[in-house]
């Protein structure tokens, strides 16, 4: 069976290495941070100036002055620090992140990203902090659904939307798969309710078994 946002968001999390620097993107990858088991070490990073931020906040917790990039409330660990917008970004482009996880509109085979706008002329841009972060952290993972909603593979040869990044993106979870993606092209790490074989019936690159 297909994995929902909260399963694919737990799966993401047992994937972080203990004790890395992490940015979670807006939108699905902010629930990563829900899921992250204690002890782990995990520092979560946020553009708007925040590390070692908590899960989200709910009830009593809520402080309207305390969010992530993405405007959601969360919470505080102890030892979290503050700082200038300026400074979040220097974090992220200086290679001081281990793991960043976006979002995506595409990914391409060979790992370059396209998640900030589809190139229609009415988007609206998005790019955010998404190029430094797809740049400048040592891991990119991307959270997706394989398919949009006219059934299209959002894993393609090449990206047809503006590009984020190239060659950026090592990993792509997906409610139906988890791929590795690079030089190598893409390989299939696991299935939730497909089998490979179907997957490459609807996905239009060579799927390899990991």
């Amino acid at each position: 069976m297909a994995l929902n946002p909260d399963e694919l968001a737990a799966l993401v999390a047992r994937d972080i290495p203990a004790g890395s620097y992490v940015n979670l993107g807006i939108g699905r990858p902010t629930k990563v941070a829900d899921h992250l088991p204690d002890g782990s070490g995990v520092v979560l990073h946020t553009e708007n100036g925040m590390l070692n931020m908590g899960p989200a906040a709910a009830g009593d917790e809520i402080d309207p002055d305390l969010t992530n990039a993405g405007k959601v409330p969360v919470t505080e660990l102890p030892g979290t620090a503050y700082f200038h917008h300026a400074d979040s970004f220097a974090m992220m482009r200086g290679g001081h992140l281990d793991v960043c996880v976006l979002g995506a509109f595409q990914v391409s085979a060979t790992g370059d990203l396209a998640n900030w706008s589809t190139g229609a002329p009415d988007a609206i841009p998005a790019v955010g902090g998404a190029m430094d972060l797809a740049i400048g952290a040592k891991q990119v993972f991307v959270m997706m659904t394989l398919f949009d909603k006219k059934g299209r593979s959002k894993l393609v040869p090449e990206c047809t939307y503006p590009l984020t990044g190239v060659g950026c993106v090592s990993r792509v979870y997906t409610d139906v798969a988890v791929i590795d993606v690079g030089p190598d092209g893409a390989s299939v790490r696991e299935t939730f309710g497909v089998t490979i074989d179907e997957l490459r019936d609807r996905v239009p690159v060579p799927l390899k078994p990991a």
